[in-house]
């Protein structure tokens, strides 16, 4: 990653360097999705490939039950992300 930090001046940087490369999105809604960013633009609207995603379910509680929490996934192709529900994006793993 050092050799990197010397080409990010501003937090787009950092994005554009993943282009082409698998990234870790998470989106309000407790949803999460992994795939491939082809691209992306100021307002963080992504285009993505080969996504999975992955929503956390919380079921109601009963009185003084814990909550139980599922998760469902789903595979799609070709995603297009508006990018108001954009939380986070996170670059892949650099060696």
């Amino acid at each position: 990653m050092a050799e990197l930090s010397g080409e990010i001046q501003e937090p787009f940087d950092l994005i554009r360097l993943s282009l082409a490369e698998r990234v870790t999105v998470k989106l309000r809604g407790d949803r999460q999705l992994s795939g491939v960013l082809h691209a992306y633009d100021g307002h963080m609207n992504l285009i993505m490939s080969d996504v999975e995603e992955t929503i956390m379910i919380v079921d109601p509680v009963q009185d003084g039950a814990k909550p139980s929490i599922r998760v469902a996934k789903r595979h799609m192709e070709m995603l297009y992300v508006r990018g108001d529900g954009v939380i986070l994006v996170s670059p892949p793993q650099r060696d």
